[in-house]
């Protein structure tokens, strides 16, 4: 069963400021509870471990979609069946709201009883908040990938023109 956690945090700093942290994948460690490492692999792939309640996973993502200054999504490309989306709204020209989007599949007993116990949930949020003082306390980015990565067509769908 498809567990869908979902949760928001405004920040105070400019929608590009945050939009630009985000892509600075090696980083979350720094803010993100439980992510022990992510390395970049390719422009859209990178590798993660993690460590939730014990249960260490090593497993690869893949951006789906990406545009700058409004949203990232990604899905697990192997091990654990997660993916997720980030998006970006501007508040105002010093505010921006971050609302974070996870999709993911417990497996095994530890993760099922953490499930079941709102964890993940938890963890997201106390992640967004540490992604608010990091960013609001630094003021600035440290780095930015501004690339823009297309949505492919889902099954049945028609792709879009050619430009």
């Amino acid at each position: 069963m498809t567990t869908n956690v979902q949760d928001s945090i405004d920040v105070e700093v400019p929608v590009s400021t945050a939009y630009n942290q985000w892509t600075q994948f090696e980083s979350f460690p720094r803010f993100m509870g439980g992510v022990e490492r992510i390395e970049q692999t390719g422009a859209t792939r990178t590798h993660w471990v993690t460590k939730i309640a014990g249960v260490t996973r090593e497993f690869d993502a893949e951006i789906t979609e990406q545009h700058p200054d409004e949203r990232v999504a990604w899905k697990s490309v192997n091990g654990p069946s997660q993916g997720g989306a980030v998006t970006f709204h501007r508040l105002d020209d010093k505010h921006t709201r971050v609302t974070l989007q996870l999709d993911f599949e417990p497996e095994g007993v530890v993760e099922k009883a953490g499930d079941a116990l709102g964890i993940v949930g938890k963890q997201a949020k106390g992640d967004l908040g540490r992604f608010k003082e990091f960013i609001e306390s630094r003021g600035a980015e440290e780095g930015a990938w501004r690339g823009d990565v297309d949505r492919a067509p889902q099954h049945g769908e028609m792709p879009p023109p050619p430009a």
